[in-house]
């Protein structure tokens, strides 16, 4: 590995860090046909690593060299440069305190088909025009603990592997395959699969509905929590389907929700 001191905030190598925005990252670091995104943590990164991301280079605080980034730095090899200065110095390259010290720019991969993600897949979950990164996140988190096969976003949702989202995921946006649905979601009928629209409307059907639970193959669909899903996805979905609420309390955070959802939904696998 290679050490090297910050000196200045427009030293070479360390823009991805500072300078680019979230979107520059994605799609326009030179020499990464595929783009960049940010790890923060020694634990996040460990499991984008587990999960077969490449390491770029790492922003680490002095201090963690040899501490709580060792292990992550002996595991990307001698090929990466550490970019490295105290805690001060490296929160006004980023403009945030880091998670216990330590950043790791990591190449993007090319993203699975949506037939790749359906197939063998008996529930995925469709997050349509979520943009708050923390729900994203959290619900990347509730996916891969609670037996969801697959992700599927909508181009107007948030991007999985923005730093925040990354980071209140704990790493599960490496763990649960997803890509882009650039299709109605009707059109995943095609895979098999019956769509569930969790939305609050006069015909829809309770969570703990025992059909639900028997379907082989479910797409649940989650919308953002202002707005809910729009109409015409409501109107499409072969279910409607609520949580049962108490108290006058009318919905819950969409994070939330897909947690109960996906627990009360999980698949009966024989």
């Amino acid at each position: 590995m290679r050490i090297e001191e910050i000196t200045s905030l427009n030293q070479p190598g360390v823009e991805v860090y500072g300078s680019l925005t979230e979107a520059q990252l994605r799609h326009c670091v030179e020499g990464e046909a595929e783009g960049v995104f940010i790890a923060e943590s020694p634990k996040v990164i460990k499991v984008a690593l587990d999960a077969g991301y490449r390491p770029l280079s790492i922003l680490c605080e002095r201090r963690h060299i040899e501490g709580d980034a060792a292990e992550i730095i002996s595991r990307c090899g001698d090929d990466i440069t550490v970019y490295t200065g105290d805690r001060q110095q490296l929160a006004s390259l980023t403009g945030y305190t880091l998670t216990r010290g330590v950043l790791c720019a990591m190449r993007r991969r090319q993203q699975p088909s949506v037939a790749d993600i359906c197939s063998g897949a008996r529930r995925i979950v469709v997050i349509d025009a979520v943009c708050d990164t923390t729900n994203i996140g959290a619900i990347f988190r509730s996916a891969a603990a609670l037996g969801i096969d697959g992700v599927l976003l909508t181009p107007d949702s948030c991007d999985p592997l923005n730093r925040r989202s990354v980071r209140v995921s704990m790493g599960s946006v490496f763990l649960v395959p997803w890509t882009w649905l650039d299709a109605p979601v009707q059109s995943l009928s095609q895979y098999g699969f019956q769509t569930a629209a969790m939305a609050l409307t006069d015909n829809s059907i309770s969570l703990d509905n025992p059909m639900l639970k028997s379907i082989p193959r479910l797409a649940i669909i989650m919308g953002t929590e202002g707005d809910g899903l729009p109409q015409e996805v409501i109107a499409a979905a072969d279910h409607v389907v609520r949580i049962p609420m108490s108290h006058s309390v009318d919905s819950l955070n969409v994070a939330a929700a897909a947690a109960v959802t996906f627990w009360e939904l999980r698949s009966t696998k024989s």
